[in-house]
């Protein structure tokens, strides 16, 4: 049974050693800037932009968008302005940077086997970087993406938030469509690969590299890259199913799709929006105008009179005559998208501060007894299964 692989880059699949490799890469940055702005002010620039993306739970801004959004006005400077040096920088500066690095034979043994073995294979990086900085370091670790078909290489221009947000693993999933494989998270870090991830859902995989012990991680399975590998052999995969049940798993798929719909549709032609995959199946247009019609007058609503009231009576709703009726094929898709992406931020806001309101009871005119958590659970299975239609209907 094919599994989806997540796995880390950094000192996972190559040694980097992060505490010298970044003020490394900060400082070669700031200083191959330097005739445009003093380094001072680019490594500060570099930091704030930098700390906004590590932060950033807006479904509707890429990194990319949140870093330019602080970095460039600190400059007092427009992109278009320092774009030709960045590039020279990743271009030329940023290669050398590689020696820094040291491949690990382990892991493109890892690699290697995975893809023989039918494998999805992910790189579930922190997408700080841009794509092309990524896809060096990848070459250091003796990966290149020329030779190897990842389904997903994280990089600031496509994801909207960083590893210490568990919306980010689930972005991850929906930037994939959402496959039923098993899935199992590959990684160093406690705190950005194995907690959020744990919290996203995933099961995780501690891949260490010394004696270091974590009380809080005693459960996770752990060891090497090599143990790794015969640790996954010997195991039934169905025991690597994702749970989506509790409420920061579900908090993490609700905040991805739009986030995940805006990467997967961002360079569509626009033929490609009205095209449907077979007759009766919906194009892009419809699916988006139904996910934001979906939201605005079935799930805010009933959220709300769940919160309102004392287990009140939540009557059905067709939605899916909706698509005719309001003919959504005949809307812009980027604007439904847009739509939906604030609809979801409301509802967002409405999820993020509750505490005991999860389990409040409501009855259901299809599914009978049933709990505000419950009801969240199936917007977000809703959201799942849209998102996997949307992208093959993309593919």
């Amino acid at each position: 049974m094919p599994i989806t692989l997540l796995l880390d880059l950094d000192d996972t699949l190559l040694e980097t050693h992060t505490e010298t490799f970044f003020p490394a890469y900060f400082q070669a940055l700031s200083g191959a800037l330097s005739h445009l702005a003093p380094p001072e002010t680019m490594l500060s620039a570099l930091m704030s932009g930098t700390k906004r993306m590590l932060t950033n739970l807006d479904p509707a801004l890429t990194l990319r968008e949140v870093f330019d959004a602080c970095f460039y006005p600190k400059l007092g400077m427009q992109r278009e302005a320092l774009q030709p040096a960045i590039d020279d920088f990743y271009g030329e500066v940023f290669p050398t940077l590689g020696s820094l690095t040291k491949a690990l034979p382990e892991a493109v043994r890892l690699v290697d086997w995975a893809f023989a073995q039918g494998h999805r294979v992910a790189i579930a990086t922190n997408p700080l970087f841009p794509r092309t900085a990524t896809e060096h370091r990848l070459r250091w670790a003796g990966l290149p993406p020329e030779k190897y078909p990842f389904a997903l290489i994280s990089s600031y221009e496509s994801f909207h938030f960083a590893k210490e947000s568990i919306a980010y693993f689930a972005e991850m999933m929906g930037q994939m469509g959402w496959p039923e494989d098993p899935v199992l998270m590959v990684g160093n870090d406690t705190e950005m690969d194995l907690r959020p991830a744990q919290q996203a859902g995933f099961p995780v995989f501690w891949a260490k590299t010394n004696d270091e012990v974590s009380p809080e991680f005693a459960l996770v399975h752990q060891g090497s890259l090599d143990e790794f590998r015969t640790w996954l052999e010997g195991i039934d995969p169905q025991s690597l199913q994702p749970a989506y049940n509790s409420p920061q798993a579900l908090l993490a798929v609700l905040r991805s799709t739009p986030a995940a719909l805006a990467s997967l549709t961002c360079d569509l032609p626009a033929p490609a929006w009205t095209r449907s995959p077979k007759p009766d199946e919906w194009c892009l247009n419809e699916i988006l105008g139904h996910l934001r019609d979906v939201d605005r007058d079935v799930n805010l609503p009933r959220l709300r009179k769940i919160l309102a009231d004392d287990n009140p009576f939540i009557a059905s709703a067709a939605t899916d005559d909706w698509v005719k009726e309001r003919q959504y094929a005949r809307q812009d898709g980027r604007v439904s998208l847009a739509e939906f992406t604030t609809a979801r931020k409301e509802l967002l806001a409405l999820l993020v501060d509750l505490q005991s309101e999860w389990k409040r009871p409501a009855r259901h005119a299809i599914f009978g007894p049933t709990n505000f958590q419950e009801l969240v659970g199936f917007i977000a299975e809703h959201d799942r299964a849209h998102v996997k239609q949307a992208r093959e209907a993309i593919r």
